[in-house]
């Protein structure tokens, strides 16, 4: 995503390190330690940051009121956070809201399934029944009524 092993995260680190957290909770609230865990597994093993650096920047993101801490103690994003966190290029990071926004965001990440089969098919093949289940309940939806 935002990692690049050659050049590491540079003079900007603290600030990608943000935009990571930021881009994983809109995905779904999450903890420290889970969010330490998928920034691993996003850099493929070449980063793994620090709780040191990862916990004081949540807490530092919940005084700025741009993410709260639930009962749980899993992170999520808060109403600020939609307003403060824009993509550089004006377009929002908010999740689809239309039903042509989440077919053009589908295909996308069908898009990149193709990609993935393509270079090693068998990085797909643990998801086959999943991806078979996801393709029989679209046929569904088009049939005709």
């Amino acid at each position: 995503m935002w990692f690049n092993p050659r050049m590491g995260m540079g003079p900007h680190r603290r600030g990608g390190l943000r935009m990571m957290l930021v881009s994983m909770l809109r995905q779904a609230p999450r903890n420290g330690a889970e969010l330490i865990d998928q920034i691993e597994m996003m850099s493929q093993g070449w980063w793994r940051p620090s709780p040191g650096s990862v916990y004081p920047l949540l807490d530092e993101m919940q005084k700025e009121g741009i993410i709260q801490k639930r009962e749980d103690g899993k992170y999520e994003l808060t109403e600020k956070a939609d307003q403060d966190y824009m993509w550089p290029w004006g377009t929002s990071t908010k999740q689809p809201r239309t039903v042509d926004e989440m077919v053009t965001e589908m295909n996308s990440y069908i898009l990149y399934l193709e990609d993935i089969a393509k270079s090693d098919k068998s990085k797909i093949a643990p998801y086959i029944d999943k991806l078979k289940s996801i393709k029989d309940r679209l046929a569904v939806l088009l049939e005709p009524q």
